[in-house]
């Protein structure tokens, strides 16, 4: 079969009103590239700048350029009798049968293969399908992206890896992918044709393998059954912890000629084994380039073997939890002088249901037709080659999150061992393995679930190390109180009955219809009698969230400058005057949901216990789940609209775009250091707490009496507190400017000549040092007001300004085309003041806007506040500042990440220097060189230092 691989450059995105500059075109037959074809084409004007930015072309380029009709007449013969591919092949049909029309030939009506739809399907965990990443990922030369003819070669490159990779599937899951592409609901006619026939060439070659070497219910798979034999009893290990250290060193040296001892790094082991030992906690702040991870898991993996006992890891993200997995403990396997077992277990939600999933394909429940099929095609790949079903590992576009609630693991639906997938569970095989391991890593958000749950999801532990433990006060907060989403219950809600023909209740009508017995007569009409109690249902819940958006957050979002979510508190003493009419409206509801529950409840109940085949035992075990989830959703806005617990504070909060759909209540422990004290420190033997960030100006006196650690007694032993320097000569690896000139602001917002001071300093800085910029925002608004005017005052200098929440909401998207720019800035708020990652050169300068101070109206922050004065405490520098300082050391750790970086910090709040507070922040961080100038020298005093280190920034990253 031939293909003809196109791609175009065009000035613009609109055919008829745009020019196309630049086809490319490349034919693949038999797996090789068999001709190409590129040209340059006069436009009918000037190539905008950004067009010339974006793809290097020039008007010069296309001035003596063929015009398109030649070039139609050179691609037409190459287009005859091949199916045509692109990488987002609607934009480059659209020109090409705009330029074809024009060219005087009849519109192009052959086969079209998109490559995004066969990446996303048969590369499923691959981070972004955009067309520079994934030849990145695969090694595919790509030197010119966004020029037609490399973009073509490149495009046809992945085609034939795409082939290659379908041609290398079993047929049964070819089948699958079939049986799902087939129907008219699917995303294209033209991918069902050319998976039939795909199945068709391989169900006639003899020489391919017909059938998987592991499959249960037609269902290709890359495991085995799990078999609950793997816990075993293990002689504990005499090995002394300093000699299996010293072995272990032994061995990295072998594999790492180049490898040095880091001081930091072993006197944290030591510290971490002593504690575990000892049964004493460990409060431990490890800078960064310590080598934290290891400086605890060493230690770690050592005791579990010495003593026969488990010990569990929490980190705070995922992203940790996974760097974990595939990084540190691989090296430690390989290492170890001593075998030992680890295991990664996160939250239920995280691993797929193999029977829910089975069951979503067989019955064609795709509500989202075209979006889900597209889903459960990836997966039907994914699961040939998964170990561990979890959904980290796939890209599931914007979209899969409410596909993946639906097939996603849960308690309350799970058959256990009357499943026929129980022996494939990724689940309960994640269990069983930690039940094995000497190591488990786990995140905060499971420890404390465990807590709930009485310790009944965990292993049992007596030994624990929590990694970015700064969060864990926060974590605890969020998951020892009651959080309730307008789509908690709607969600439920809809899942029972979407319309008269999709939901549960629909489907379940129709199979007791079908296939009628003397046990279920009456059932069906039963169930359609519930129908209009379910809808009513659902109309009083959209009402009273919309009665609580528009006399709360409606008329607070009236007042807010900021933008962004809204936040309204309820104070259990001083509830509004009508609130009473609320939860009247919370008692209606009450009364016809139990009414539509109490049906449900005998319908599970007798109906599980008559289920005469899987497919009916599985979906009334489903229903069971459903319904459980409705009665939560129901008894949380109970508890939340009485508002009576003077130890909790209580909140709404939505965004305004989004009215009361985006409504959420909250409810949470206004302190939680009591129950640290009882979950932790009173039960546990020994908990070691790190992160790089846990002190404010040398001084661990917050985080413990966040964490309730303030009654322990140093002195008697039973807490340790260590603070170890970073590795990093900051003296000379970074600096700190501050304009002290520069205006300061009131309250929350820019005003005009702040805003235009911030532009032309951030104008200047970029100049210096060529893009290579994160700047950090506190506030969204700010961010967009600076977005516009700096993108045009960089646009002459040819660097990109990048936003966050205006070119992208993906944190990982905007730091990739960060690091794909070159010459950018990139513009953040929350969430890049933690976590990200951006080596090598990519990053030479950080600037600091406003110190990361929360909002003192914040529901939460202001119950804290009044929680400490009522102690005789001052909230303000109690909490506020040393809250601030921590995000503070957070965000500078953003930019020196190896030994070989160097890079300046800007930071243009005046109030570190001008303030009693301010203090506090400058001595908090890990020593860099700083300086306040006048703001007109900031741009000389950059370039005199960059200049003086030999290069221009950030050297490579290790």
């Amino acid at each position: 079969m031939k293909f003809a691989v196109l791609d175009l450059e065009t000035t613009g995105e609109q055919p008829g009103r745009d020019d196309i500059i630049q086809v490319g075109l490349t034919v693949v037959n038999d797996l090789q590239i068999e001709h190409t074809y590129a040209s340059f084409v006069r436009p009918n004007g000037p190539i905008p700048a950004f067009i010339r930015q974006l793809t290097g072309i020039t008007d010069e380029m296309v001035a003596d350029a063929p015009e398109i009709d030649d070039v139609m007449n050179d691609i037409v013969p190459l287009l005859d009798g091949a199916v045509l591919v692109a990488h987002n092949a609607a934009f480059d049909l659209a020109f090409l049968r705009r330029a074809l029309a024009d060219a005087g030939y009849p519109g192009y009506d052959g086969r079209v293969l998109d490559t995004l739809d066969w990446l996303r399907m048969l590369f499923p965990t691959l981070s972004s399908y955009q067309l520079s990443y994934v030849t990145q990922a695969f090694g595919i030369a790509h030197d010119r992206p966004h020029q037609a003819d490399s973009d073509a070669e490149a495009t046809a490159e992945l085609w034939i890896r795409c082939l290659q990779k379908l041609f290398a599937l079993p047929l049964m899951t070819l089948q699958r992918l079939g049986f799902l592409f087939a129907h008219p609901d699917a995303t294209s006619p033209d991918n069902a044709w050319f998976l039939e026939e795909i199945v068709a060439w391989r169900a006639g070659d003899p020489g391919a393998e017909s059938e998987p070497s592991k499959s249960h219910r037609q269902f290709a798979l890359a495991v085995d059954d799990w078999t609950g034999d793997e816990e075993t009893d293990r002689e504990p290990v005499e090995l002394e912890f300093e000699a299996y250290k010293e072995e272990l060193r032994r061995r990295i040296r072998e594999r790492m000629p180049d490898y040095e001892d880091r001081p930091a790094q072993d006197r944290m082991m030591d510290e971490v084994a002593s504690s575990l030992e000892g049964e004493r906690h460990l409060v431990i702040e490890a800078g960064t380039g310590t080598g934290k991870s290891l400086g605890y898991l060493v230690p770690s993996v050592h005791y579990a073997l010495r003593h026969g006992e488990k010990v569990v890891v929490s980190t705070h993200t995922i992203n940790l939890q996974e760097q974990l997995r595939q990084k540190e403990l691989p090296m430690l396997h390989e290492l170890s002088p001593i075998p030992f077992k680890s295991a990664v277990l996160k939250g239920r939600s995280h691993y797929l249901c193999l029977r829910k999933f089975e069951g979503k394909v067989n019955l064609q429940d795709f509500p989202n037709a075209k979006e889900d099929r597209a889903i459960a095609a990836q997966m039907v790949v994914w699961l040939g080659e998964t170990q561990h079903g979890d959904e980290e590992e796939l890209n599931l576009g914007q979209k899969g999150g409410e596909f993946w609630g639906h097939v996603a693991s849960d308690a309350d639906s799970c058959l256990n061992r009357a499943c026929p997938w129980f022996r494939k569970c990724f689940y309960h095989r994640a269990r069983n393995e930690a039940a094995a391991a000497d190591v488990v890593v786990t995140n905060h958000s499971l420890l404390f679930t465990d807590v709930k749950a009485e310790h009944r999801i965990l292993p049992a532990y007596g030994r624990l190390v929590v990694d970015e433990a700064h969060h864990f006060e926060d974590v605890a907060s969020q998951h020892l109180g009651v959080e309730l989403s307008y789509f908690s219950m709607v969600g439920a809600l809809t899942t029972l009955l979407k319309d008269s023909r999709t939901g549960q209740l629909p489907l379940l009508k129709s199979l007791m219809e079908q296939h009628p017995n003397a046990k279920t007569e009456g059932w069906g009409a039963k169930i359609g009698e519930l129908f209009p109690d379910i809808v009513q249902a659902k109309e009083m819940w959209d009402e009273l969230f919309d009665a609580l958006y528009d006399r709360f957050v409606s008329r607070a979002a009236a007042g807010q400058t900021e933008g962004g979510a809204v936040s309204v508190r309820l104070k259990t003493d001083q509830l509004p005057h009508d609130w009473n009419v609320f939860v009247g409206m919370e008692d209606n509801f009450f009364l016809t949901i139990t009414k539509v529950l109490k049906v449900l409840d005998r319908l599970v109940t007798e109906g599980k216990e008559d289920a005469e085949d899987f497919g009916m035992e599985s979906l009334f075990t489903d229903l069971s789940g459903t319904v459980k989830d409705v009665y939560r959703a129901r008894d949380s806005l109970r508890l939340l609209l009485k508002a009576d617990d003077p130890n909790m504070v209580y909140w709404l909060e939505a965004t305004p775009q989004f009215k009361s759909r985006s409504l959420r209540l909250y409810g949470a422990p206004i302190d939680v250091s009591a129950l640290m004290r009882e979950y932790f420190w009173e039960r546990k033997d020994a908990v070691v707490m790190t992160s790089a960030t846990l002190t404010v100006e040398k001084s661990f006196q917050y985080v413990k009496a966040q964490l309730g650690l303030s009654d322990l007694d140093e002195a008697e032993e039973k807490l340790q507190t260590l603070q170890l320097p970073s590795p990093f000569k900051y003296r000379d690896q970074a600096l700190v400017l501050i304009p002290r000139d520069f205006p300061g602001l009131k309250g929350a917002n820019a005003d005009p000549v702040f805003l235009e001071r911030l532009v032309e300093s951030l104008r200047d800085a970029a100049v210096v040092t060529h893009g290579k910029m994160l700047v950090l925002f506190t506030s969204h608004k700010m961010l967009k007001q600076t977005h516009g005017p700096l993108r045009d005052a960089l646009q002459p200098h040819g660097i990109h300004v990048l936003g966050q929440g205006v070119d992208s909401g993906n944190r990982s998207k905007l730091t990739r085309l960060f690091m794909q720019a070159g010459a950018a800035v990139l513009l953040g708020t929350s969430s890049f003041w933690e976590g990200v990652d951006i080596p090598g050169e990519a990053l030479t300068c950080l600037a600091i806007v406003r110190l990361p101070f929360q909002p003192p109206n914040h529901p939460m922050v202001e119950a804290k506040s009044e929680y400490l004065r009522a102690q005789g405490e001052n909230p303000f520098t109690k909490l506020s500042v040393p809250q601030a300082v921590i995000r503070f050391k957070q965000g500078f750790g953003r930019l020196v990440r190896t030994a070989k970086d160097r890079g300046i910090v800007l930071v243009f709040d005046t109030r570190v220097i001008e303030t009693s507070y301010g203090k506090h922040f400058l001595y908090s961080l890990p020593g860099p060189k700083i300086e306040h100038l006048p703001s007109e020298t900031i741009p000389s005093r950059m370039r005199e230092w960059l200049e003086a280190s030999g290069s221009s920034g950030k050297g490579e990253a290790t």
